[in-house]
């Protein structure tokens, strides 16, 4: 199969990690706020509507491994897509957890498998899972691609996450939890990667119920999260993304902003070069909310909150400050060429 860059992907991805940051800068803002959601109603809104963030990246992995796979044996795709993911993380966990967090008691092999070296982390091991089943599954693409198929692995996927959400937490630790939940995304990123142009014309014919769909979804996800936590106050009912109505709202999120990005041609340079800088940006952002917090934004955010405006005012500042140091510190490593390898960036 012939490899495809697919420039669209590109603002997905760019997408994904600026959503990813927000969850963690509201995060921050309301475990300050002591969990008083109703005091901070712009802020959970922001961590709510932001949930799609990980799940993206998940089937973003699916959809660029079937646009670039090529003719390779079984370890030489390991060999070529771990060392582009693994050593920058094994890196940037060995510095989370001597550095950032050195109160973390496991030992770092353990720390290496489930990703808790910082709570970001804990995605990677989980793609290095669809890394690994990715060569079995492009050889079975005729399967995972037929409609039945598809509708029965979304419907398992529902049922799992409605009874991890909902009922009871599935007892298997984080990579092994997180693909259960996960897997569709995966797969159907692959199979969106071999029939762009038809989706584009389903998109098309009911662009409108599918926007109306990813509005109401997304509403959905914030009520959902807000009412649950305030119910029984329990603040893994906002902090999970692995729930019914995330997914939903991800998959229509997906497929509306993939459909725009191709109509338009939204191929600007910028967000190539962004997409390119988003994994280190992925790793290493928590430092820079870190540092920040720690040198400022406390004081900041204990004088803001004392205002009604100051309060959404703080969640744009931190999320603008760490933001740009996150990207800032990305785009010099990209300029260090010897560096881009072992600390997650792309090569320009």
């Amino acid at each position: 199969m012939k490899k495809e860059y697919v420039k669209s992907i590109d603002s997905l991805r760019v997408i994904a990690i600026l959503a990813v940051i927000m969850i963690h800068v509201t995060t921050r803002t309301l475990e300050a706020a002591k969990f008083n959601l109703a005091a901070f109603p712009f802020t959970i809104f922001l961590n709510q509507i932001s949930r799609f963030a990980v799940p993206l990246f998940i089937l973003i992995s699916g959809f660029v491994l079937e646009a670039s796979a090529r003719d390779e044996s079984y370890w030489s795709f390991i060999k070529r897509r771990f060392s582009k993911v693994f050593i920058p993380y094994v890196l940037w966990s060995a510095i989370y957890y001597l550095f950032i967090y050195n109160q973390n008691h496991d030992n770092f092999l353990r720390v290496i498998l489930v990703g808790n070296a910082s709570y970001q982390l804990y995605f990677i091991p989980t793609l290095c899972i669809f890394y690994l089943l990715f060569p079995f599954l492009h050889k079975i693409y005729n399967v995972i691609s037929n409609k039945i198929i598809l509708f029965l692995l979304f419907s398992s996927e529902i049922f799992l996450l409605y009874h991890d959400y909902f009922i009871k937490q599935f007892s298997f630790s984080d990579p092994i939890h997180i693909a259960i939940l996960s897997y569709f995304f995966f797969i159907a990123g692959i199979v969106v990667s071999r029939n762009r142009e038809a989706m584009n014309s389903f998109i098309h014919k009911w662009k409108y119920l599918l926007v109306s769909g990813m509005v109401l979804s997304g509403v959905y996800v914030f009520l959902e999260g807000f009412d649950r936590y305030l119910s029984d106050k329990n603040y893994l009912d906002y902090y999970s993304q692995w729930r019914p109505s995330v997914l939903i709202y991800t998959v229509l999120l997906a497929l509306v902003l993939f459909h725009i990005f191709e109509k338009v041609k939204f191929q600007f340079s910028l967000s190539e070069k962004l997409s390119k800088l988003s994994f280190n940006v992925f790793l290493i952002h928590v430092i820079f909310l870190e540092g920040f917090w720690t040198v400022a934004g406390k004081t900041i955010f204990n004088f803001l909150s004392g205002f009604t405006i100051g309060k959404p005012l703080f969640d744009i500042l931190f999320f603008v400050i760490v933001t740009g140091l996150s990207f800032a510190f990305a785009y010099i490593i990209q300029k260090i060429s010897k560096l881009n390898k072992i600390l997650g960036v792309l090569g320009s």
